[in-house]
């Protein structure tokens, strides 16, 4: 069943919730660009915590993509997240970041019906703890998680 519309404010922007249709167990995948790598000690790359923050615009939220919605619409998801730019994915359980005291909340995009925000404070040590345990979704060639080295 679809998302229901998320709460809105005044002028039509999505207010920071957490949306009761996206359960505990539903995976959140977050997006990795090129911009989100950075050197590491063995000349090779890693992901930065800065993959994991909140944007500087719109509602402060990491942008975020949900799985269940984009199976639902009959989409392969690992094509989606990784289209037009984007290298590659990570994915968290809804219920490990609302138990981190973040809200998981529905954003649709005009380009994104299946878009969502993760909301909270993006402090340097919630940062790594959520590079600390991403999954793959779609995974980088020569890129490890500390998750999968650990």
């Amino acid at each position: 069943m679809p998302l229901s519309k998320p709460p809105l404010d005044d002028t039509g922007e999505v207010v920071p919730h957490d949306h009761e249709g996206i359960a505990n167990g539903d995976r959140v995948i977050r997006r990795i660009s090129e911009e989100h790598f950075v050197p590491d000690a063995t000349g090779g790359r890693r992901i930065s915590t800065m993959a994991f923050q909140a944007s500087s615009d719109g509602n402060r939220g990491m942008s975020v993509d949900l799985e269940a919605s984009i199976l639902e619409a009959g989409v392969d998801a690992k094509t989606f997240v990784t289209t037009p730019r984007f290298l590659g994915s990570v994915w968290f359980f809804a219920g490990f970041l609302r138990e981190e005291a973040f809200m998981v909340g529905y954003d649709p995009l005009a380009d994104n019906v299946h878009h969502g925000e993760v909301w909270g404070t993006f402090s340097k040590g919630r940062q790594k703890k959520l590079l600390n345990t991403a999954q793959w979704f779609v995974e980088v060639a020569g890129v490890s998680l500390p998750s999968a080295t650990a």
